[in-house]
């Protein structure tokens, strides 16, 4: 069951609307076991990587192409670092439409864009910044003929709002605190949107890249956020608080999740985690911590950041002598 059946009568459906899902929603809340007693708080993780691309977009493209479905549209649009792209693409093959994704040249994840080729997007790379790519985007839905499928369009917010239904049914109660990404900012503005629905308040830890253009979690790559002035009127009422994370934080919370829980993220996902690791925390209180992709998104990242595998004969002897170094 995806978000629309799940969710009905809290998004903008109708009966008219067709229903376009892969299975979206649902990831699981996985319980610490060693980095929540670390920093000395009940701590879980919203694996948003399990979604069928492996990301959190999938909740809000559901909706969106859906909704571009039922307007009649012949194609969807969309710039993006990677995660948008593959999502786009396949739920717009799912839908029968077309899908035009347009990325910084050089600046995607090889494996965003192969999942965006595979389903059949036409994938035009931009000489040039992602920024750039979204004002193209914008030209082009001027024309006429296709419809926006980034966060700008509010069909995606209402989609991604859905995680926070979901963490408040899992835990019974909102959490204390939640800590996200912040690369364009629609996920902050959708969980806070999502939260206050469900009359809860919570301390909503918004992290971003410290060096945003160049940062080494290129889903977060993003230098001027989409959605900057309602995350700033969220920070200005006192519903976000934004928390920058150095490249150095994110890749070690990345390696912990991965060492010491089993959690395999894409390294953007870890930046929520090191910003918690940076502000005070009510000790025992409940927190968590929102992972919005798999680690099998980047895994330029994996060769970057870790070891590689050691060569060794096919004997016991060898194995042993390496295992003991």
């Amino acid at each position: 069951m995806g978000v629309i059946d799940r969710y009905r009568e809290r998004l903008p459906v109708g009966p008219s609307t067709p229903v376009v899902s892969l299975g979206e929603g649902s990831t699981p809340l996985i319980s610490s076991r060693s980095i929540g007693g670390r920093l000395g708080v009940e701590l879980h993780f919203k694996f948003e990587g399990m979604n069928p691309t492996g990301s959190f977009k999938d909740r809000g493209m559901a909706v969106a192409v859906s909704k571009a479905l039922e307007a009649g549209a012949d194609g969807i649009v969309c710039a993006s670092t990677g995660n948008t792209a593959a999502s786009a693409a396949a739920y717009a093959a799912r839908a029968g439409l077309t899908a035009v994704v347009l990325c910084p040249a050089g600046a995607i994840a090889v494996a965003k864009l192969a999942q965006s080729r595979a389903v059949g997007a036409r994938v035009l790379e931009v000489r040039g910044s992602f920024d750039e790519a979204l004002s193209s985007c914008l030209e082009l839905v001027e024309r006429g003929s296709h419809v926006l499928v980034n966060s700008l369009n509010p069909d995606r917010i209402e989609g991604q709002k859905t995680a926070a239904f979901e963490i408040d049914e899992e835990l019974g109660r909102a959490p204390e605190v939640l800590a996200l990404p912040y690369g364009g900012g629609g996920n902050t503005v959708a969980y806070a949107k999502g939260f206050a629905e469900d009359g809860a308040r919570l301390r909503l830890i918004s992290a971003h890249a410290t060096e945003r253009a160049t940062t080494v979690a290129s889903a977060i790559r993003i230098a001027e956020p989409a959605h900057l002035a309602e995350v700033e009127a969220l920070v200005a009422d006192g519903t976000v608080e934004p928390v920058p994370v150095s490249d150095e934080d994110i890749t070690r919370m990345w390696l912990d999740l991965a060492s010491l829980e089993g959690i395999f993220c894409e390294p953007s996902s870890a930046a929520g985690l090191a910003a918690l690791a940076e502000i005070d925390l009510e000790p025992g209180s409940t927190v968590v911590c929102v992972l919005t992709g798999h680690g099998l998104k980047d895994i330029d990242a994996v060769e970057v950041l870790t070891a590689s595998a050691t060569l060794v004969d096919p004997n016991v002897e060898s194995i042993l002598a390496e295992v003991s170094r």
